[in-house]
């Protein structure tokens, strides 16, 4: 758990494309850094990383390195690696617990190098510092990072076959970000399709050649490296939680705001994990080169693995995200839950989800959760989950808008009572059903009733033969066929529909769109469409349990995570299919993680009224 502290921006080299080239006369007073050590130290953290500029060039380095070790802190740099050339001072670092090194190597050779730091002579120190740190592999993790810039993009399998005889390290390949002397210098910058065809080049070559190297690239939409997508790196996988700034006055998470994910990127089966383009790099070049994936699955839910108890004999009123600051918590990623007197703390490390997603699903639709199974998929959410809500110390909190927020158990049984409006809809159908999706037949109950009444003729379909093969069993009476929508209706002449039903299944589909394209003729004037569906959701466990969960074989089968306004726009792009809404029931704090639409298909009009008639 790592923590970035920046102390100051000076350099003894002179990157072109430097994030802080504006800045490299800001230098942290020594009282500064000394204080965020501490406070690192005072928020669990068990590492502090040493940044800059160039860290090492301070004179205070072995102070901050004693520091850190005497509050029980491992110590961390991100280097250019010069001083690094000096054995003595390994050692020395070496003996404060220095366990992490993030190196910067931009080149396989000094003509490469060089000119990309701007400082002759660089090169040679820099190989000597991976030279020192070798012999200390078991102890020391380090990560070699080129940055690739139009100076160095075509030499990248030089710098692969230099690192050869030094396969315990790891190799980081990262587009350079459009920020600081690269957006002064923006013709530094490639196009992002060519740096990830050379960055495949470059991985494909050093694994060919050196199996046990470990190659891992940054900065790149995964869309562009089909099958490298696990070799993706950035702070969280290293492990960073917070980072500071010379000045700031406290920590905060790392973040991806300097990135985006364009509406192309919206559907996309890589969204959850990919850091999409900087924010200028889109801004400058748009985002034609991406290429987004439509097919496969996603995760419907994530973990919150159980950290540790934050606090014990906490009153109703007391909060430490209050009294401590808020601002070093991820207002996503982090669960603060307060029950009985204690607050434990929860943590999301999921990558199958984005930031904006896990934010979504926790703080605008309040969709967080208590696993009280031990499934590692609940499937009985009435039973198996205890909804989080907003603590009420939260109310009129100053902090609240900005805050991970203080959450506590609510003992009302959402599901049911949301469930309640579903089955009363589907008690009231009259007709010829289509159920699109009808394998898990989560209502089969329900339906049973009208079927043998006689009040509805149930036609149910599903691509998957097995399920249908057991829900024959459970529903003799109704018509079911192992095929997609699409197929059954192409080889059914004329079935006459009254209503299609799509029952937490419409992110089942791979195409909804085109499903209801298939199903919208067979529906007349008056017919109905009822859609219902779950949202992402955040499940806390502790941590067996979420060991358990994410080691499942559970199969995934979600190609969304849609709400209701993403199927009501899907909708409207049915040819061939007007409706009215006859309820519509977001997923909102409150409510369970199921939404509701209903929607009454209306008639086309023969002609289009005249201006001046509607006027």
């Amino acid at each position: 758990m790592k923590a970035l502290i920046k102390v100051g921006y000076a350099c003894n080299e002179h990157c072109a494309f430097c994030h802080t080239q504006d800045d490299r006369h800001v230098q942290g007073p020594t009282a500064e850094i000394d204080a965020k050590i501490r406070r690192a130290a005072a928020l669990g953290h068990t590492m502090a990383v040493l940044s800059g500029g160039e860290p090492t060039i301070r004179p205070e380095l072995l102070h901050w390195a004693r520091l850190s070790a005497s509050l029980g802190m491992d110590l961390g740099l991100v280097t250019n690696g010069l001083r690094l050339a000096y054995p003595a001072l390994v050692d020395r670092l070496l003996s404060h617990r220095l366990r992490y090194v993030y190196l910067s190597l931009h080149g396989g050779s000094a003509t490469v190098h060089d000119r990309c730091v701007r400082t002759e002579g660089a090169f040679g120190p820099a190989m000597a510092a991976v030279e020192n740190l070798h012999p200390h592999a078991d102890e020391v993790d380090l990560t070699i990072n080129c940055v690739v810039t139009r100076a160095n993009v075509e030499h990248l399998i030089e710098l692969v076959d230099r690192l050869r005889p030094f396969p315990r390290w790891k190799l980081k390949l990262s587009m350079v970000e459009p920020k600081g002397g690269a957006r002064h210098l923006l013709q530094l910058v490639p196009r992002v399709s060519h740096v990830a065809k050379r960055v495949r080049e470059a991985i494909e070559h050093g694994l060919a050649h050196n199996p046990g190297q470990t190659m891992l690239h940054g900065g790149l939409p995964l869309c562009l490296l089909p099958g490298l997508e696990s070799r993706f790196d950035d702070l969280r996988t290293h492990g960073f939680r917070t980072m500071i700034e010379v000045g700031e006055p406290d920590f905060f998470p790392v973040d991806d705001l300097n990135k985006c994910q364009p509406e192309p990127c919206q559907g996309c089966a890589l969204a959850g994990p990919c850091p999409g383009l900087f924010r200028v790099y889109a801004e400058r070049h748009g985002h034609g080169e991406l290429r987004p994936v439509r097919t496969g699955t996603r995760a419907n839910a994530f973990n919150y693995s159980l950290e540790r108890v934050l606090a014990t004999n906490v009153e109703d009123d007391d909060c430490p995200l209050r009294s401590d600051g808020p601002t070093p918590w991820d207002r996503g990623r982090d669960l603060l839950v307060r029950h009985r007197g204690r607050i434990a703390v929860y943590r999301a490390e999921t990558r199958d989800v984005s930031d904006v997603e896990i934010q979504q699903a926790k703080l605008e639709r309040g969709q967080v959760y208590l696993d009280a199974s031990s499934k590692p998929a609940p499937d009985d959410f009435a039973r198996d989950l205890v909804p989080l809500q907003r603590a009420g110390a939260c109310a009129g909190c100053p902090h609240e808008e900005g805050c991970t927020g203080l959450w506590e158990p609510s003992f009302e049984d959402r599901f049911t009572r949301d469930d309640a409006e579903v089955r009363a809809i589907l008690e009231g159908l009259r007709g010829t059903v289509l159920d699109l999706g009808c394998g898990e037949a989560p209502y089969l109950d329900v339906l049973a009733r009208g079927a043998k009444a006689g009040l509805i003729d149930y036609h149910g379909v599903d691509p998957d033969p097995e399920a249908i093969t057991r829900l024959q069993s459970r529903a003799p009476w109704a018509h079911l066929h192992a095929a997609t929508a699409e197929q059954w209706l192409a080889q059914d002449e004329g079935t006459r529909l009254d209503h299609v039903l799509v029952l937490r299944s419409w992110n089942h589909l791979p195409d909804p769109v085109a499903t209801l394209e298939a199903a919208a003729a067979r529906l007349p004037p008056g017919g109905t469409l009822l859609v219902v569906d779950n949202v992402l959701f955040g499940l806390a466990r502790g941590r067996a349990q979420a060991h358990r969960a994410e080691g499942s074989s559970a199969r995934r089968e979600h190609h969304r995570n849609d709400g209701l306004d993403d199927a009501a726009r899907a909708i409207a792009r049915v040819r061939g299919l007007r409706t009215l809404p006859l309820l519509a029931r977001p997923v909102t704090p409150g409510r369970s993680n199921q939404w509701l639409l209903h929607l009454a298909v209306a008639g086309v009009p023969a002609f289009a009224p005249s201006p001046e008639l509607l006027a």
